[in-house]
């Protein structure tokens, strides 16, 4: 008897190579999706705005068994039949669903396209680009923006560089992690090669992006052609909420040791830690702008200061502690 497939796999899951023979589209646009109905139509027009005709693009929505809609309809009803849809027969969690991406797709290159994320007007011919121009590169990314639930830009980061292939990218993203799912796009052949998501349900794509720098060079350009939601019911949101993210991130920073050379992994470690713990002082006070729960921010604090005694995080840590004593005094005023 077969033991029970578990949600979260302590492994990364295999993925089948394809038949070489016959025909394969280049692309293979693969739209995860679990109750996000309310956005995934926006995800679904951006991609069909830039169709690059069923020879070359596999679109399909792997659809987690969900509950807040008819997704099946709203497939149909957009796609016209361009647009595959294929539904888990029970919720399986987020990095099943995944790993069933994957091995549904066909195309050369395989883009994970969250269904409450979208692409921006010339996305695939870029990324197409640069594959092109570095046929050496595992992975191809671009510059991203963080939108609201109405679809406003509220963030862009910094580019990281120049386009082209990225100098010393290994140890620059074992730091902290600087790509959106939304943004990158894989060869299947490096999927095939190395598996799929694991471990944990946040920061599991940082730990790929990691694998993937050990292994093969990666390509970037710091043009804006993918858009990244936030909003309250993410899997990062829900996580903030519940005090969580930061376990999952030290649990996400030890996997990301063995992919390091022994001379880097002390140093990185303590830049990760120094970053995220300064990252979860952030996050106890969006905890405060948004539920007013000091309890849950003040375990934010904690959890920072126990991934890092770095000078700065003490400092933040103080200014959070004073900001609650004056806050208190005000309530006795």
């Amino acid at each position: 008897m077969e033991p029970p497939v578990t949600r979260t796999p302590a492994f990364p899951p295999s993925i089948a190579p394809l038949a070489l023979t016959g025909r394969r589209p280049l692309w293979s646009v693969m739209i995860p999706a679990y109750n996000c109905t309310v956005y995934l139509a926006d995800a679904l027009r951006s991609v069909l705005a830039q169709d690059l005709g069923a020879d070359l693009m596999q679109i399909e929505v792997v659809d987690d068994a969900s509950t807040d809609g008819d997704v099946a309809a709203l497939v149909a009803a957009l796609g016209r039949g361009r647009v595959q849809y294929y539904r888990q027969p029970a919720n399986v969690g987020s990095l099943r669903n995944f790993e069933t991406c994957l091995n549904r797709s066909r195309g050369h290159y395989v883009h994970l396209l969250h269904g409450d994320d979208r692409v921006a007007p010339g996305y695939y011919a870029r990324m197409s680009q640069l594959f092109e121009q570095h046929p050496e590169a595992g992975a191809a990314f671009s510059n991203y923006a963080s939108i609201d639930e109405a679809g406003h830009r509220t963030y862009v980061p910094a580019p990281i560089d120049a386009a082209g292939i990225l100098p010393n990218w290994l140890v620059r993203i074992a730091e902290r992690q600087q790509i959106q799912y939304a943004a990158i796009a894989v060869r299947r052949r490096v999927y095939e090669e190395l598996g799929s998501f694991y471990g944990t349900n946040y920061g599991e794509d940082w730990e790929m992006w990691v694998r993937i720098a050990r292994y093969h060079p990666v390509a970037y350009t710091p043009e804006v052609l993918a858009e990244y939601r936030g909003h309250a019911s993410s899997i990062s949101s829900t996580k903030a909420r519940q005090g969580r993210i930061i376990q999952d991130l030290l649990l996400v920073m030890e996997s990301i040791q063995q992919h390091l050379p022994d001379k880097d992994r002390k140093q990185v470690a303590l830049l990760s830690r120094k970053f995220y713990a300064t990252l979860g002082i952030g996050m106890a006070y969006q905890v405060l702008r948004e539920t007013q729960d000091w309890p849950l921010a003040q375990n934010h604090i904690r959890q920072a200061l126990a991934m890092s005694k770095h000078p700065s995080v003490y400092y933040h840590m103080v200014k959070f502690h004073l900001k609650q004593l004056l806050h208190k005094l005000s309530l006795h005023a």
